[in-house]
This record gives C-alpha cells, structure tokens and sequence, in this order.
C-alpha cells in the first residue's frame, strides 16, 4: 500500500487534491508533513517534497527544460526520434512503459507521436496527471497533450494484455527507461534533486520481465534506453544499440515501421 501522504496547500484546490488522491490511492493529509516524504499541491502544481536537502520534485511539460526542448531541442535529429524510428511518413504509436516524469514520453509526442505512458507508480502517474492537465490547459502544449494518455497501472500485466490483441491495435514501439541503482557516486551526487524521487518509486528490479512483455506486445520494436555504461536488461539480446554521449539506446526490432493508415 502507498504511504506517500497528499497535502493540499492551497484552499481553492482541495477538489482537484481529493481527485487526485482517489484516482491513485494516496492517503489524504490536512496538515502538511514535517518529515519523510509527501506530495504537496500548492497554487501552481502538484510536488514531492521532502524534509531534506533535496529540492522540490514535479513533471512539467510546459516551462523550463520541456519549453527549451521544445522549441530547440532538435526534432526529428534527437537520438530519441531515431531510436523509436520516427523518419519521414513513419511516426509510430508509443507505449512508453516506465514513464516516470513523462519527459521523453513529451518529446515523441511533440514530435507527432500517439504515446501511451503507462507507470505503476501512484506518486509518479500522480505528479504525470498534474503537469498533463497544466499542458492541456496551456495554447503552446495543448495539441501535444492531447497525444498523450496517462495509465496507472503495472506494466507488465498491461503489455500482456495488449500481446493478446489484434495486431492493429497494438504498439509499433514500446519504450523502457528502467530505474536501476546508480552505483555512479559522481552522477548520484549531481542529481540530489531526484533522489527522492527515486526512494519513493524503487528500482524496476523486474526489468527482464518487462523486456518479454515488452517484445510480445510491440509490433515494430522495443526500444531501452540506458545510462552508456549502464548494463543491458537480461535476457534477449538487443538487435542493433544505438551509443550517445551519456545515453545509449537498445533496439530489440521485431520487423520495419510503417507509415500509419489514414
């Protein structure tokens, strides 16, 4: 059972904080927190707060970086676009399945892409929820929020399922950026700001049985993104890798994309 309590700070939005708390299951507080972790909706956006030194953790889809890669960050050219196969006619259907804060998930759809972000997480998809409402209500975002559908749920019973429908309804691609431990000191020290985020969500230590679901659901391929050094999901062996500055991408292609019908 969830424990990672919601508190509502600002009086106006206590509809929208007890919306948010029966739609995942998060415990409902009056008083904020002064300890551990908790979710915060204050005037402008729902949060993971700590009593700690980390900062303040929020999906965000709009402002700061999503704008920046938004309007600069290299369209089609991003690594990302070509790892999942977007190229000319060709914009594949997405399952993201370990969406987490949605950013990646945000760029294929602002790229055209239908993306389905699916995460088991109740704090996650809660803080997803929050910035993809704030995306639907904004002019620059709406369209590409409107690409993008929100399931709390666990991955790998829902690819599962997906595995026994008929072949048009499924994913050209499923895309898995599993959360490991970083046993990296330096990279886990430059990312304070997340590690709260990262001690309420878990590691994804059933990482192999989501790859399996994963290949039986995609129609075209799956992709698995991973830190360069990062050690491959067990199991299959990728069929092509993709190798970045920092990132690497897996592809596990099970036959070539298509345009999509009209």
């Amino acid at each position: 059972m969830n424990s990672t309590p919601l508190y509502c700070a600002e009086s106006a939005r206590r509809d929208r904080a007890d919306e948010l708390a029966s739609r995942f299951a998060l415990p409902r507080v009056n008083t904020r927190p002064t300890q551990g972790y908790w979710l915060e909706l204050g005037p402008q956006r729902l949060e993971l707060l700590t009593d700690g030194k980390h900062g303040a953790v929020y999906a965000e889809f709009v402002e700061g970086a999503a704008r920046h890669r938004r309007e600069q960050g290299g369209g089609r050219g991003q690594p990302v676009a070509k790892a999942v196969g977007i190229k000319g006619a060709i914009l594949p259907v997405i399952v993201d399945a370990t969406a987490g804060l949605g950013g990646d998930s945000f760029v294929l759809a602002s790229l055209g892409c239908q993306v389905t972000m699916i995460e088991r997480s109740p704090v996650a998809a809660a803080l997803l929820a929050d910035a993809l409402e704030r995306a639907e209500r904004d002019p620059d975002t709406r369209d590409i929020a409107a690409r993008m559908q929100l399931v709390h749920a666990n991955a790998i019973d829902w690819l599962q399922a997906r595995a026994l429908d008929d072949a048009a309804t499924r994913p050209d691609v499923v895309f898995v950026d599993p959360m490991f431990p970083d046993t990296d000191k330096k990279s886990a020290a430059a990312k304070k700001g997340m590690q709260a985020f990262q001690h309420v969500i878990g590691d994804d230590m059933d990482s192999a049985a989501l790859l399996a679901a994963a290949i039986e659901a995609a129609t075209g391929r799956v992709v698995v993104k991973r830190p360069q050094r990062g050690v491959a999901i067990a199991g299959v062996k990728p069929s092509v890798v993709l190798d970045g500055k920092s990132t690497r991408f897996d592809l596990y292609v099970i036959k070539a994309l298509r345009p999509q019908q009209a």
